[in-house]
This record gives structure tokens, sequence and C-alpha cells, in this order.
């Protein structure tokens, strides 16, 4: 089990991602729009540049459901190799078996 407070700093930046998502697309689109003139799309990401760090969406970190392991992680399932090997023995995941040969 991952320590409790680095799931919880994840959390926090998950939702500030979410807080901060239209502004920061606003200010990309208008950061990238060659037809406007260099001081306005200048201004554009100074304004991007004073948004919290934590609120651009690559500052997320992906972590297992389950047990908040950061590392080992299988987005289709959203889970880390340790809890699909537990839960896929206990038969709890449908369509996973045990292979065996």
């Amino acid at each position: 089990m991952a320590k409790k407070s680095s799931i919880e700093k994840n959390n926090r930046r998950r939702r500030l991602v979410d807080q901060y998502a239209k502004k920061r697309a606003d200010l990309k689109a208008t950061a990238l729009n060659e037809s406007l003139p260099l001081e306005d799309r200048f201004e554009a990401r100074m304004k991007l540049a004073k948004l919290p760090r934590n609120s651009a969406p690559n500052r997320i970190r992906n972590r297992c459901e389950i047990s908040g392991r950061p590392r080992a992680y299988y987005r289709k399932l959203k889970m880390s190799r340790i809890a699909l090997r537990e839960y896929g023995a206990s038969g709890m995941i449908p369509g996973l078996v045990k292979s065996s040969w």
C-alpha cells in the first residue's frame, strides 16, 4: 500500500486539473493562434505560466485504484500488476484466468 499522503497529493492534482482545464485550454488556444498579434500570444503564455503547476495534466501520476501503487500500472484496468494477480486469482475479474501450460 502506498503512503496515504502520496495518494492524496495525486487526488489534489486531479481536482486542480479539472478545475483549471477550461482556462488552460483557452489560454493555450490563444497562445498557439498564429493570426493573433505577438503581444497577445505572449500575454496568454504569461497567464498560462501563472497558473498552478499542479493544474497541468502531465503532473498526474497513474496509480492503482486498490493499492495506490504507482508502478506496473495497467491503464485499461486501472490497477497494478500485483492487485491484478490477486483479484484474478480470486476470480473477481471476468475473463481472466491463471495461465498454465
